[in-house]
């Protein structure tokens, strides 16, 4: 379906500043098929908004990448 918007939520841990919350922006924002990425610096949520499924895996590789990890449920 055209159109359809899919979102995750992943929570985000190690994150102290301003500079965190651009980092991991960044690095989620450059996966393929991202449209939006929306991060909270006090919860350390981060909402990942695609027009394609993001796998779970990706989103977390990315974090890796921006020097945090994702905190497990």
């Amino acid at each position: 379906m055209v159109g359809l918007m899919n979102t995750k939520t992943v929570t985000v841990v190690g994150m102290t500043c301003q500079h965190c919350v651009s980092a991991v922006t960044e690095e989620v924002g450059a996966l393929d098929g991202v449209t939006g990425v929306t991060v909270d610096l006090a919860s350390g949520r981060v909402d990942v908004a695609s027009d394609t499924p993001i796998d779970d895996a990706a989103i977390a590789a990315a974090v890796d990448e921006a020097g945090y990890e994702v905190a497990q449920p």
